[in-house]
């Protein structure tokens, strides 16, 4: 899985669009608080994994990050305004891949026409694109065909074509065997010793643990403690935190 590892991107010439900053962001549906006075920033560097319980708001953060819904309160910013709309600067992958009917290949180069990438290149990206994840031999399989182990990293493979400078992963191995799983956690190692930004979220404590080096907890949608993984799992600051490493934290 490893032979055909991305490229760092030392040379991106776009300007960068992190920091990341959620200021007091809310989010309410009715009379539902969903997300509560959120207010952190994430930067580039180590992987970012956005931990807690189902229902702790983890997707929702992913998705107000991505622009797909607006808060009811407060502000997502990234860097500067506008560059973070830059075509390919972003990618979002979700736990249940939402892929195009039409070969694995075709729905990479779709993401890449998107971000304004044609031609040669964007023939070069997607066979980089499928090496890197494993399915080069799966180029002209229908993507409906795939198992869901595949099915995810193509979509892994989609949202990396286009180099983005931020990649972010909704509970990436949710519905994956072992063995999937263990191949989209090299793949997400891959894509951030290649210089991405990764952020994704989970409620696995092996994953968190595995592939966490920055983490956020959350809780009732609110962010109850961030730090570094060794300390998060050695030395818990929080009640909340030391009942979710136990085993003990409910809804």
């Amino acid at each position: 899985m490893t032979n055909n590892d991305p490229q760092p991107l030392q040379t991106d010439p776009r300007p960068p669009i992190l920091p990341l900053a959620f200021e007091d962001v809310a989010l309410a549906v009715g009379d539902k608080q969903l997300i509560d006075s959120l207010t952190f920033s994430i930067d580039a560097g180590p992987r970012t994994v956005i931990l807690g319980p189902n229902g702790a708001g983890k997707s929702l953060v992913l998705r107000l990050a991505h622009g797909l819904i607006q808060p009811t309160a407060g502000q997502v910013r990234w860097r500067g305004p506008g560059k973070a709309e830059m075509p390919g600067a972003r990618g979002m992958v979700f736990s249940r891949p939402v892929l195009l009917r039409r070969s694995a290949a075709s729905n990479i180069r779709f993401a890449l026409n998107l971000a304004g990438i044609r031609g040669a290149e964007a023939d070069a990206r997607t066979a980089d694109a499928l090496d890197l994840t494993g399915l080069g031999g799966f180029a002209g399989r229908a993507a409906g065909s795939l198992s869901t182990g595949e099915q995810q990293r193509l979509a892994i493979a989609r949202a990396w074509a286009p180099a983005p400078q931020v990649l972010m992963l909704d509970e990436p191995t949710a519905n994956l065997d072992p063995a999937a799983a263990d191949a989209v956690e090299q793949i997400i190692r891959d894509i951030g010793a290649a210089g991405a930004k990764v952020i994704m979220t989970t409620h696995d404590l092996g994953l968190a643990r595995r592939l966490g080096e920055d983490i956020l907890l959350l809780h009732h949608g609110r962010l109850v403690e961030r730090a570094a993984a060794d300390h998060l799992f050695d030395r818990p600051s929080t009640d909340v935190a030391r009942d979710f490493l136990a085993g003990r934290l409910t809804w």
